[in-house]
């Protein structure tokens, strides 16, 4: 069951408002709907829902309506139509009153430009949501001091928001939205503002947060790479319109336009793409003991290889068998491969990342096997041009059908 659900969100600015969701009912372009109404169309009929506990990242270049999207889920502005449901009640219907419950209570907000209060110490700043929840001041300065010590600013608790680096005033307002507990985080481009060393350390130190607080949080940015670090899934938007979601893997190794293409095609595969994703899932394989000998034989023959996967008769894998063993094994008129299987070499897991397979094949020039970790039974091989490809940045796309065909066929 989602924790957020959007369904036909849609925002649109300007007097005709009704006139231009109209028209945008009847398939007209943000162009056209501008030309003939004046209206902008920010959103446009958005449709999602995220899970407890995700984060959730919703990117976009300037323009795209990534926080104006993300502010019509707390109703900071209000939707033309469409409903964002939480935990089963439509928001979007709640009377002032019940609203100011939700902010308060159930979704919590971290913006770019701190919003903090200069004339408060750190500890009262974090103190100032609890305070306006008319929490006792006891009980709230000590979840105050909480969060304070939670997101390192332990020791500047009587400072002045003023006299804080940038980094530390961001850690102020995201200890001030944590204090609340909210059930949801929505951050709007919350490190962009920060200089780079800062933003990667605002970056790692909100991953650790995560792990261990396992908020739903939906994070909005402008950064692809800052958008692969955090994100379970990604949201990427284009002209108000949600073009596609997906983990950062599919929207690497999947792009579902030219436009998302454009965006991936300088990013750092090697540290997100898998195994799952590369590997060939029905190589041929040599099989003990029910094979032998001519059998391995023909299976290379008749497939052009000049070497196989050894897998026990229950898919199990054992190492690799080569041509010139096999051969030398004939001619000595053994009948089974047992003496030619290479054991005990390196795989990789479903799971496992272009950049944890690289040493593989610097060390032994073969394809990767890739197990499952549990039954280590052979779920698929990677080879050695895949890899090269992923580390070269080229895409999938540009691979000719005659490349592809070789990459079914290498196994060395």
């Amino acid at each position: 069951m989602s924790k957020l659900k959007i369904e036909a969100l849609t925002l649109i600015f300007g007097k005709e408002k009704e006139e231009a969701l109209s028209l945008l009912k009847q398939g007209k372009s943000k162009a056209e709907i501008l030309k003939k109404t004046g209206c902008t169309v920010a959103v446009k009929n958005a449709n999602f829902e995220i899970e407890q506990g995700e984060f959730f990242v919703i990117m976009g270049l300037s323009g795209s309506g990534k926080s104006s999207l993300l502010r019509c889920l707390n109703r900071l502005i209000e939707p033309t139509s469409g409903k964002v449901i939480l935990n089963q009640v439509d928001i979007t219907s709640l009377q002032d009153q019940q609203l100011q419950q939700v902010r308060r209570k159930e979704m919590a907000m971290v913006f770019q430009k701190f919003g903090l209060l200069p004339h408060r110490s750190v500890l009262e700043n974090v103190a100032f949501g609890l305070e306006l929840q008319g929490v006792a001041e006891q009980e709230r300065l000590e979840k105050a001091q909480s969060v304070i010590n939670l997101v390192g600013l332990h020791g500047y608790e009587q400072q002045h928001t003023a006299s804080l680096s940038g980094g530390m005033q961001q850690r102020v307002g995201l200890a001030r939205a944590l204090a609340n507990d909210p059930e949801i985080l929505l951050m709007d481009e919350a490190f962009s503002a920060l200089d780079p060393l800062i933003r990667t350390q605002m970056q790692d130190e909100l991953i650790d947060l995560q792990q261990k607080m396992h908020k739903t949080i939906v994070f909005i940015t402008h950064d692809l790479d800052e958008a692969i670090r955090l994100g379970d899934r990604i949201a990427i938007m284009k002209d108000g319109e949600v073009i596609q979601i997906g983990t950062p893997e599919d929207i690497l190794t999947s792009p579902a336009t030219a436009y998302v293409s454009s965006f991936v095609e300088k990013v750092d595969r090697k540290s997100i793409v898998t195994a799952a994703s590369l590997m060939f899932e029905k190589p041929t394989v040599a099989i003990y003991k029910k094979d032998g000998v001519e059998g391995s034989l023909r299976k290379m023959r008749s497939s052009g290889l000049t070497s196989l996967p050894a897998v026990s008769a229950d898919k199990h894998f054992l190492g690799f068998v080569y041509l010139k063993d096999i051969l030398e094994l004939k001619a000595q008129g053994h009948k089974t491969i047992e003496k030619a299987i290479l054991r005990d070499l390196p795989v990789a897991y479903p799971e496992s990342t272009v950049e944890q397979m690289l040493p593989f094949i610097a060390e032994n020039g073969r394809a990767v096997p890739v197990v499952d970790k549990d039954s280590n039974k052979l779920l698929g091989i990677v080879a050695q041009t895949s890899l090269l490809i992923e580390t070269t940045g080229a895409c999938w796309q540009n691979v000719n059908g005659n490349m592809m065909d070789n990459l079914q066929k290498e196994i060395v």
